[in-house]
This record gives C-alpha cells, sequence and structure tokens, in this order.
C-alpha cells in the first residue's frame, strides 16, 4: 500500500491560533538563528538566513496576515518551505511562534474557508480542518504570497548570492 502525505500537515501556532501547510510544501523546520536584515524591503521580510551556504529569504507570516511582529522566544522556529509562483519554486522560511507536529487530516474533515470571522483573507486559507475538537487553519501556501512578493523573494536571494561572489 502507497502511503500518501496529501492528508498530512505540519501544525505550527501563530497569535495563539493553529494554522498548517501540507508537508509536501515543508523542506524542514529549524530553530529560530540569526536574521540577516535586508534594507528597503517590506515589513513582513524579516531578512536572510544562511541555509548550509545558501541564502534563504525569511518572513513573519504574522506580519504578512496584518497580526503582531512574531516575538522571539525559544520555542520560535524558521519553516523552510518551497512556494511555487510564476516565476517557479522560491524557497522561503516563515516564522512561526512554535512548530507542533505533523497530523493527518481527512479531507471529510476539512470544511471550505469562511466567508467572514477569520482575520486571514479567505484566499490564502485552503480550509479549515478539524482534529481532536481542535479546528486547524489550513494554509495555501503558493497563495499568500502576491507575484509581486514573489519577485521581492526572489531579488532578495539573487542580491545575496550576487553579494556572495562579489
Amino acid at each position: 500500500m502507497e502511503v500518501s502525505n496529501a492528508n498530512q500537515y505540519l501544525t505550527f501556532t501563530l497569535d495563539n491560533e493553529q494554522y498548517a501547510i501540507g508537508v509536501a510544501k515543508v523542506r524542514e523546520v529549524l530553530e529560530h538563528t540569526k536574521i540577516t536584515k535586508l534594507p528597503r524591503t517590506a515589513e513582513f521580510m524579516k531578512g536572510i538566513i544562511n541555509l548550509r551556504g545558501a541564502g534563504v529569504p525569511v518572513i513573519d507570516l504574522r506580519l504578512k496576515f496584518g497580526l503582531p511582529e512574531t516575538p522571539i522566544t525559544k520555542d520560535t522556529s524558521i519553516i523552510v518551505m518551497e512556494v511555487e509562483s510564476q516565476e517557479g519554486t522560491v524557497v522561503v522560511g516563515a516564522l512561526a511562534d512554535a512548530v507542533h507536529e505533523v497530523v493527518e487530516i481527512d479531507e471529510k474533515a476539512v470544511e471550505p474557508a469562511p466567508r467572514f470571522g477569520t482575520r486571514l483573507a479567505a484566499e490564502f486559507i485552503r480550509g479549515v480542518g478539524k482534529k481532536d475538537e481542535l479546528f486547524i487553519i489550513i494554509l495555501d501556501i503558493d497563495r499568500i504570497f502576491n507575484a509581486e512578493d514573489i519577485s521581492a523573494l526572489a531579488a532578495t536571494r539573487e542580491a545575496e548570492v550576487a553579494e556572495a561572489k562579489a
């Protein structure tokens, strides 16, 4: 029997709410590390980290969603993921208050994104899953970033690569 990760999600917390993204999008989870600030970038762009010699842009999902900035604690993590765009795949790190576990959520237990009552734009949400009486907001990570954001992330990475060669 083939094991599918289509219903597996990495769960994490942002501002006391449970969120999840499909494990297929996640490359790895890192402890919080020094983030090099970059000038003249969007507020949600925290900077870049060095991941095995490659510069990876790091964003604060809280700021992207209009929430208060992520406070850095011992639980703060960086979720390194792959975001698909018209320009191809971009590797991005996202700050999370805490990363929990990989859970399996049956597709039948996922309801469509509510059109009201959520602090996030409905287009960012793939659905709301229910696991053990807990609601988990499942994010559509590819739709969180618009083309302008992806271009900025890609440019950040290219600038870092060019600087490393100089």
